[in-house]
């Protein structure tokens, strides 16, 4: 039997975990930003703005079809090669398109490949993203005390806010220190171009750590699997599926108040860019707070916990279409109760979801249940609510992330309580 490498400290299990997921999500939420405030005027045509608006959050969406691929992909070689090596290829993946993003001409340019190839570049995002998040929440939880995996677990998750904030801030600042002219001519490339040295600084810390001792441990006694997509469709259909409801709500919650929100706030409600980005950061420390709340809750049982959050959800649906009005104060409020619900929700999610698959599948089961649940939740959030706004009213908005709720509700009950667990079995779905 190999010996296991024990070599990591806490310190760079959990700096590792955070500062790749920062840098994905940071990659991720510009190009979100960017499809709210600049992508229809930059790489649709101009004829018909709502249209543009419409396609533009589509392309939002294409990532998300793409993150099971990713997921698929990356779990493979993670629960075949490792979570260390695989991880670093997520990451390049996903800094590499974003960068295209920053040079790619626009419409007026090339016309119709100018969407196409945008297009392209996002679903090559959802591919590097698809593969990142499982990799860094195992590179947490497989790393923590057995009385500390939900602790662990919401450093990659913190990655999520805080990458938000950056991404948000940089566009704040630049749309202070540009004109308009100048911030659709070239300053929103400057983020994506920019990207470019936190991906370098993520593969550098990535580089620096070993594979997790859970993962060793598995390979000492040659636990692993040809085809761990197979097996996890073959003999974990149904705790897949669980885990795919049990992110649906999560994924809704946070695009409408994220995307959605930005796009219906800047056009129909008429707030500023600059106001309406600044609500939306400083709403983001809520999101930032609920992280650390719910993981240190979810230490003494993730699922009556998650249940409780999920309903909060759930009626918080009916509360945001009254709350996001022109008044500057009650959007805030808005903004303020959904991220933190956001964050109490995502904290202790990816510990769950990880919990319920065995070591030699968990990088491909947990990735795909939480990827499926982005397609369920998310793809589509946006341009839906776009939508529904407009033809029927903010009411109906809340009633999808209520129905987005149930189906959250549907898939917890499915799942066992998973604190007390042996990581190299498979939490027992009934």
């Amino acid at each position: 039997m190999s010996k296991i490498k024990t070599l990591n400290s806490p310190r760079q299990v959990l700096f590792a975990s955070l500062v790749g997921t920062t840098v994905e999500f940071f990659d991720f939420y510009i190009f979100s930003t960017a499809a709210a405030l600049v992508f229809p005027k930059q790489f649709f045509p101009a004829s018909n703005p709502a249209a543009a608006m419409l396609l533009s959050l589509a392309t939002v969406g294409v990532a998300f079809f793409a993150r099971p691929i990713g997921s698929a992909v990356f779990g493979h070689f993670g629960d075949r090669i490792g979570r260390k090596r695989t991880l670093v290829l997520a990451l390049s993946t996903m800094g590499l398109s974003t960068f295209i993003i920053g040079v790619l001409p626009g419409y007026k340019t090339i016309g119709l490949a100018a969407p196409l190839l945008l297009a392209l570049c996002r679903f090559f995002q959802g591919i590097g993203l698809g593969g990142e998040w499982g990799g860094a929440v195992l590179l947490a939880v497989e790393n923590a005390p057995p009385n500390r995996r939900a602790l662990y677990g919401m450093f990659p998750q913190l990655g999520a806010p805080i990458g938000f904030l950056c991404s948000g801030g940089i566009f704040l600042l630049l749309s202070r220190v540009l004109s308009n002219a100048q911030f659709l001519s070239f300053g929103w490339r400057l983020p994506f171009l920019a990207s470019a040295v936190l991906v370098l600084l993520g593969l550098y810390v990535r580089l620096t750590i070993t594979e997790t001792p859970t993962f060793q441990a598995a390979q000492a006694r040659n636990e692993h699997v040809a085809v761990p997509l197979g097996v996890v469709f073959s003999r974990h259909a149904r705790t897949v599926v669980a885990g795919v409801l049990a992110c649906v709500a999560t994924f809704a919650l946070f695009y409408l108040t994220t995307v959605f929100c930005l796009s219906w706030g800047t056009t129909a409600l008429h707030f500023s860019r600059n106001q309406f980005l600044i609500l939306q950061l400083i709403s983001m420390l809520f999101f930032a707070i609920g992280i650390p709340i719910s993981a240190l809750a979810a230490e003494k049982g993730r699922k009556r916990l998650m249940i409780a959050i999920t309903i909060a959800i759930a009626a918080f649906g009916f509360v945001m279409p009254r709350l996001f009005t022109t008044d500057t104060h009650s959007t805030m409020a808005m903004l303020a109760i959904g991220l933190f619900l956001m964050g109490l929700t995502y904290g202790p999610l990816g510990t769950l979801v990880s919990e319920l698959f065995p070591t030699a599948v968990r990088y491909t089961g947990s990735s795909l249940a939480f990827s499926i649940g982005g397609v369920i939740g998310a793809s589509a959030t946006p341009y839906a609510a776009q939508y529904l706004a407009g033809h029927k009213g903010l009411p109906w908005v809340g009633y999808y992330l209520t129905a987005a709720a149930l189906l959250t509700l549907i898939g917890l009950f499915m799942i066992p309580e998973t604190k007390n667990l042996d990581l190299s079995v498979a939490a027992p779905i009934d």
